[in-house]
């Protein structure tokens, strides 16, 4: 027992050793690091911190008044939108969607056709019925009309991401986007 007492003081001072080891070695990289770096790391965490409150996986829209709903928005610019000669009635719209970093677009329908394809960065997206998926540049995917888009993000913290979208759809050229 005398041999177990004079072990757990050694033992404690061990393990205190190893801690202030290990916080001098943080602080010293922490220290290292340049600006930047030092505010995408802290970027990092604060991304990764907030997945406890909403999985990266979300597959609905952020509760209102959450760290989520404060995400930005993405921004759709359409940049043509012709008739299909040969397909009476309908019409390809051309569209670049921006994802600054962590952008988020919650649940949506389209009302024809969508090829999305990476212009660059990646874009987190999934569709009703299939798990989520993360696309990179040069990678496309794939809506058929009217398929619930449960959300699609950019989930980098400091990169923008961005896509373009071909739809096929009503030759008027209306409404792109309908509510889920």
């Amino acid at each position: 027992m005398k041999a177990m007492r004079a072990l757990a003081p050694a033992h404690r001072q061990k393990i205190a050793a190893g801690m202030a080891a290990t916080a001098f070695a943080l602080a010293a990289g922490w220290a290292l690091l340049p600006h930047g770096g030092r505010q995408e790391a802290v970027a990092w965490f604060n991304d990764l911190c907030s997945t406890m409150s909403r999985p990266m996986f979300a597959s609905a829209p952020a509760p209102a008044g959450s760290p989520a709903a404060a995400r930005p928005a993405t921004s759709p610019k359409v940049i043509s939108c012709e008739p299909l000669p040969n397909v009476p009635g309908k019409s390809v719209t051309t569209m670049l969607v921006d994802f600054p970093p962590m952008a988020y677009s919650p649940a949506h329908r389209h009302p024809g056709s969508v090829t999305a394809i990476i212009l660059e960065g990646t874009i987190r997206s999934q569709l009703a019925g299939s798990p989520p998926g993360d696309y990179r540049v040069g990678e496309t995917f794939f809506e058929p009309p009217g398929t619930l888009h449960l959300f699609a993000e950019n989930p980098d913290p400091v990169r923008p991401a961005r896509l373009a979208a071909v739809f096929v759809a009503d030759e008027n050229c209306g409404p792109l986007v309908l509510p889920p």
